[in-house]
Protein backbone atom coordinates (compact mmCIF):
# COMPACT_ATOMS: atom_id res chain seq x y z
CA UNK A 1 0.00 0.00 0.00
CA UNK A 2 1.35 3.41 -0.97
CA UNK A 3 1.51 6.05 1.75
CA UNK A 4 3.94 8.33 -0.08
CA UNK A 5 2.59 11.06 -2.33
CA UNK A 6 4.94 11.89 -5.18
CA UNK A 7 4.82 14.66 -7.78
CA UNK A 8 7.32 15.78 -10.39
CA UNK A 9 7.74 19.53 -10.87
CA UNK A 10 8.35 20.07 -14.59
CA UNK A 11 8.55 23.18 -16.80
CA UNK A 12 4.90 22.43 -17.60
CA UNK A 13 3.85 22.30 -13.97
CA UNK A 14 3.24 19.45 -11.53
CA UNK A 15 2.83 15.94 -12.85
CA UNK A 16 2.14 12.77 -10.86
CA UNK A 17 5.08 10.36 -10.62
CA UNK A 18 4.91 7.21 -12.74
CA UNK A 19 5.56 5.05 -9.66
CA UNK A 20 4.24 4.55 -6.16
CA UNK A 21 6.07 3.82 -2.91
CA UNK A 22 5.18 2.70 0.58
CA UNK A 23 7.49 5.23 2.24
CA UNK A 24 10.19 7.78 1.54
CA UNK A 25 12.72 5.00 2.16
CA UNK A 26 10.97 2.77 -0.36
CA UNK A 27 10.85 5.59 -2.92
CA UNK A 28 14.66 5.80 -2.94
CA UNK A 29 14.86 2.84 -5.32
CA UNK A 30 13.02 4.88 -7.97
CA UNK A 31 15.29 7.90 -7.69
CA UNK A 32 18.49 8.61 -9.67
CA UNK A 33 21.93 7.61 -8.41
CA UNK A 34 23.40 10.81 -9.83
CA UNK A 35 21.82 13.93 -8.40
CA UNK A 36 21.16 15.89 -5.22
CA UNK A 37 18.46 15.97 -2.57
CA UNK A 38 17.35 17.41 0.73
CA UNK A 39 14.88 16.15 3.31
CA UNK A 40 12.94 17.89 6.06
CA UNK A 41 9.44 18.07 7.52
CA UNK A 42 6.53 20.39 8.14
CA UNK A 43 5.25 21.57 11.53
CA UNK A 44 1.89 22.81 12.78
CA UNK A 45 -0.12 21.95 9.69
CA UNK A 46 2.25 23.22 7.02
CA UNK A 47 4.95 25.42 8.53
CA UNK A 48 8.62 24.84 7.72
CA UNK A 49 12.00 25.63 9.22
CA UNK A 50 14.94 27.13 7.30
CA UNK A 51 13.58 26.07 3.91
CA UNK A 52 15.76 28.62 2.14
CA UNK A 53 18.78 27.04 3.83
CA UNK A 54 17.72 23.73 2.26
CA UNK A 55 17.47 25.47 -1.11
CA UNK A 56 20.90 27.05 -0.57
CA UNK A 57 22.39 23.64 0.14
CA UNK A 58 20.73 22.13 -2.93
CA UNK A 59 22.36 24.77 -5.12
CA UNK A 60 25.70 24.39 -3.33
CA UNK A 61 25.57 20.59 -3.64
CA UNK A 62 24.78 20.94 -7.34
CA UNK A 63 27.82 23.15 -7.88
CA UNK A 64 30.03 20.59 -6.14
CA UNK A 65 29.04 17.87 -8.63
CA UNK A 66 29.26 20.18 -11.69
CA UNK A 67 25.50 20.34 -12.06
CA UNK A 68 24.14 23.67 -13.32
CA UNK A 69 21.20 24.63 -11.09
CA UNK A 70 19.36 27.80 -10.20
CA UNK A 71 16.16 27.08 -8.32
CA UNK A 72 12.96 29.00 -8.96
CA UNK A 73 12.24 29.21 -5.25
CA UNK A 74 8.74 30.73 -5.40
CA UNK A 75 7.69 28.05 -7.92
CA UNK A 76 9.22 25.29 -5.81
CA UNK A 77 7.49 26.52 -2.65
CA UNK A 78 4.19 26.69 -4.54
CA UNK A 79 4.71 23.15 -5.84
CA UNK A 80 5.39 21.92 -2.31
CA UNK A 81 2.22 23.61 -1.03
CA UNK A 82 0.18 22.11 -3.86
CA UNK A 83 1.66 18.64 -3.32
CA UNK A 84 0.93 18.86 0.40
CA UNK A 85 -2.67 19.88 -0.32
CA UNK A 86 -3.12 17.10 -2.89
CA UNK A 87 -1.70 14.50 -0.51
CA UNK A 88 -4.45 15.10 2.01
CA UNK A 89 -1.89 14.66 4.80
CA UNK A 90 -1.53 16.89 7.83
CA UNK A 91 2.18 17.25 8.53
CA UNK A 92 4.73 15.41 6.42
CA UNK A 93 8.35 14.51 5.94
CA UNK A 94 9.30 15.50 2.43
CA UNK A 95 12.24 15.01 0.11
CA UNK A 96 13.25 17.17 -2.83
CA UNK A 97 15.40 15.19 -5.28
CA UNK A 98 16.91 16.64 -8.45
CA UNK A 99 18.51 14.36 -11.08
CA UNK A 100 21.75 15.64 -12.58
CA UNK A 101 20.71 14.47 -16.05
CA UNK A 102 17.32 16.20 -15.91
CA UNK A 103 17.45 19.02 -13.34
CA UNK A 104 14.22 20.43 -14.75
CA UNK A 105 12.42 17.34 -13.35
CA UNK A 106 12.28 17.95 -9.58
CA UNK A 107 10.93 15.02 -7.55
CA UNK A 108 8.75 15.97 -4.58
CA UNK A 109 7.99 13.05 -2.24
CA UNK A 110 5.92 13.27 0.95
CA UNK A 111 4.88 10.85 3.68
CA UNK A 112 2.75 11.44 6.79
CA UNK A 113 4.79 12.57 9.78
CA UNK A 114 3.82 13.04 13.41
CA UNK A 115 7.30 13.09 14.93
CA UNK A 116 9.77 10.45 15.96
CA UNK A 117 9.24 8.02 18.87
CA UNK A 118 9.64 9.83 22.19
CA UNK A 119 11.86 7.03 23.50
CA UNK A 120 14.62 8.10 21.08
CA UNK A 121 14.90 11.32 23.07
CA UNK A 122 14.05 9.96 26.52
CA UNK A 123 16.39 6.96 26.41
CA UNK A 124 18.91 7.90 23.73
CA UNK A 125 20.26 5.75 20.91
CA UNK A 126 23.23 3.48 20.20
CA UNK A 127 25.67 3.76 17.30
CA UNK A 128 28.62 1.91 15.86
CA UNK A 129 31.63 3.22 13.98
CA UNK A 130 32.09 2.15 10.38
CA UNK A 131 35.28 1.19 8.56
CA UNK A 132 36.98 4.15 6.81
CA UNK A 133 36.24 2.37 3.53
CA UNK A 134 32.59 3.36 4.08
CA UNK A 135 32.88 6.97 2.99
CA UNK A 136 31.09 9.71 1.13
CA UNK A 137 32.70 10.41 -2.23
CA UNK A 138 31.89 14.11 -1.96
CA UNK A 139 31.21 14.79 1.74
CA UNK A 140 30.18 18.43 1.36
CA UNK A 141 27.48 17.60 -1.22
CA UNK A 142 24.15 16.00 -0.33
CA UNK A 143 23.98 13.54 -3.21
CA UNK A 144 21.48 10.89 -4.18
CA UNK A 145 24.44 8.56 -4.75
CA UNK A 146 25.14 8.54 -1.01
CA UNK A 147 21.42 8.09 -0.33
CA UNK A 148 21.65 4.83 -2.28
CA UNK A 149 25.08 3.80 -0.95
CA UNK A 150 24.21 4.19 2.72
CA UNK A 151 21.22 1.87 2.28
CA UNK A 152 23.67 -0.96 1.54
CA UNK A 153 25.30 -0.54 4.97
CA UNK A 154 23.59 -3.04 7.27
CA UNK A 155 23.01 -1.96 10.87
CA UNK A 156 22.88 -4.57 13.66
CA UNK A 157 19.66 -4.83 15.67
CA UNK A 158 19.32 -1.98 18.14
CA UNK A 159 21.78 0.29 16.35
CA UNK A 160 20.37 3.63 15.27
CA UNK A 161 23.16 4.79 12.96
CA UNK A 162 26.70 4.21 11.82
CA UNK A 163 29.39 6.86 12.30
CA UNK A 164 31.84 7.53 9.48
CA UNK A 165 35.52 7.64 10.37
CA UNK A 166 38.51 9.29 8.77
CA UNK A 167 41.59 7.19 8.06
CA UNK A 168 43.10 8.32 11.38
CA UNK A 169 39.98 7.52 13.40
CA UNK A 170 38.31 10.92 13.60
CA UNK A 171 34.55 10.67 14.19
CA UNK A 172 33.10 12.58 11.23
CA UNK A 173 29.32 12.20 10.91
CA UNK A 174 26.51 9.69 10.96
CA UNK A 175 25.18 8.08 7.81
CA UNK A 176 22.28 10.56 7.80
CA UNK A 177 23.09 12.97 10.64
CA UNK A 178 25.78 15.13 12.18
CA UNK A 179 27.71 13.83 15.19
CA UNK A 180 28.76 15.70 18.34
CA UNK A 181 30.66 14.78 21.49
CA UNK A 182 31.09 16.69 24.73
CA UNK A 183 34.72 16.32 25.72
CA UNK A 184 36.62 18.32 28.35
CA UNK A 185 33.71 20.76 28.64
CA UNK A 186 33.61 21.51 24.91
CA UNK A 187 31.16 20.59 22.19
CA UNK A 188 33.26 18.80 19.57
CA UNK A 189 32.13 18.18 16.00
CA UNK A 190 33.89 17.86 12.67
CA UNK A 191 34.06 21.22 10.90
CA UNK A 192 35.27 19.80 7.57
CA UNK A 193 35.04 16.59 5.60
CA UNK A 194 31.32 16.30 6.42
CA UNK A 195 27.99 17.54 5.12
CA UNK A 196 27.03 20.81 6.79
CA UNK A 197 23.65 20.09 8.35
CA UNK A 198 20.68 22.44 8.50
CA UNK A 199 20.00 21.45 12.12
CA UNK A 200 23.71 21.97 12.70
CA UNK A 201 23.34 25.62 11.66
CA UNK A 202 20.90 26.08 14.53
CA UNK A 203 23.18 24.25 16.97
CA UNK A 204 26.10 26.48 16.00
CA UNK A 205 23.90 29.49 16.77
CA UNK A 206 22.46 28.39 20.13
CA UNK A 207 25.17 26.16 21.62
CA UNK A 208 27.76 28.86 22.51
CA UNK A 209 25.38 30.14 25.20
CA UNK A 210 25.55 26.69 26.79
CA UNK A 211 29.18 25.60 26.27
CA UNK A 212 32.17 26.33 24.02
CA UNK A 213 32.02 24.90 20.49
CA UNK A 214 35.16 23.39 18.96
CA UNK A 215 34.79 22.45 15.28
CA UNK A 216 37.49 19.82 15.50
CA UNK A 217 36.49 16.18 15.22
CA UNK A 218 36.90 13.96 18.26
CA UNK A 219 38.72 10.66 17.74
CA UNK A 220 37.70 7.07 18.46
CA UNK A 221 40.38 6.91 21.14
CA UNK A 222 38.47 9.65 23.00
CA UNK A 223 35.16 7.76 23.23
CA UNK A 224 35.78 6.52 26.77
CA UNK A 225 36.27 10.16 27.84
CA UNK A 226 33.09 11.57 26.32
CA UNK A 227 30.78 12.92 28.99
CA UNK A 228 27.89 13.11 26.51
CA UNK A 229 27.24 12.72 22.78
CA UNK A 230 24.37 13.31 20.38
CA UNK A 231 23.28 13.38 16.75
CA UNK A 232 21.35 16.03 14.83
CA UNK A 233 19.21 16.12 11.72
CA UNK A 234 16.59 18.35 10.12
CA UNK A 235 13.57 16.19 10.91
CA UNK A 236 14.96 14.73 14.14
CA UNK A 237 16.45 17.71 15.93
CA UNK A 238 18.89 16.60 18.64
CA UNK A 239 18.93 12.91 19.58
CA UNK A 240 20.98 11.83 22.64
CA UNK A 241 23.62 9.19 21.93
CA UNK A 242 24.31 6.87 24.87
CA UNK A 243 26.61 4.19 23.43
CA UNK A 244 29.23 3.87 20.68
CA UNK A 245 30.69 0.47 19.77
CA UNK A 246 29.34 -0.96 23.01
CA UNK A 247 31.04 1.74 25.09
CA UNK A 248 28.66 3.66 27.35
CA UNK A 249 28.78 7.43 27.07
CA UNK A 250 28.76 8.98 30.54
CA UNK A 251 26.28 7.04 32.67
CA UNK A 252 24.53 5.59 29.62
CA UNK A 253 21.64 8.06 29.82
CA UNK A 254 20.88 11.33 28.02
CA UNK A 255 23.03 13.97 29.67
CA UNK A 256 22.10 17.31 31.23
CA UNK A 257 23.96 19.41 28.65
CA UNK A 258 22.34 17.55 25.76
CA UNK A 259 18.95 18.14 27.35
CA UNK A 260 19.74 21.84 27.76
CA UNK A 261 20.75 22.04 24.11
CA UNK A 262 17.51 20.30 23.14
CA UNK A 263 15.59 22.94 25.10
CA UNK A 264 17.32 25.92 23.48
CA UNK A 265 17.09 24.26 20.07
CA UNK A 266 13.34 23.78 20.50
CA UNK A 267 12.89 27.39 21.61
CA UNK A 268 14.82 28.64 18.56
CA UNK A 269 12.74 26.41 16.30
CA UNK A 270 9.42 27.67 17.65
CA UNK A 271 10.42 31.31 17.09
CA UNK A 272 11.66 30.75 13.52
CA UNK A 273 8.93 28.66 11.90
CA UNK A 274 7.45 30.12 8.72
CA UNK A 275 4.55 29.25 6.45
CA UNK A 276 5.41 27.04 3.52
Amino acid sequence: MSSTFINILTPNGLQPAAYTAASLADAVRHEPHDGIYTLTNTFNHGQVLKLDAHFDRLEDSASRIDMPLKLDRPALRAALRQTLEQSGYDDVRFRISIPKATPEQIILSMEPFSGHPTELYAKGVKCITLKPSVARVNPAAKTTGWMHDRDTVAMPAGIFSGILLSENGDLLEGTSNNFYAILNGELRTAGSGVLAGIAQQIIYEVAPAVLPVNRTAANVRDITRFSEAFLSGSSRGIIPLIEIDGILIGDGKPGAITEKLRDVYAAWLESHLEDL
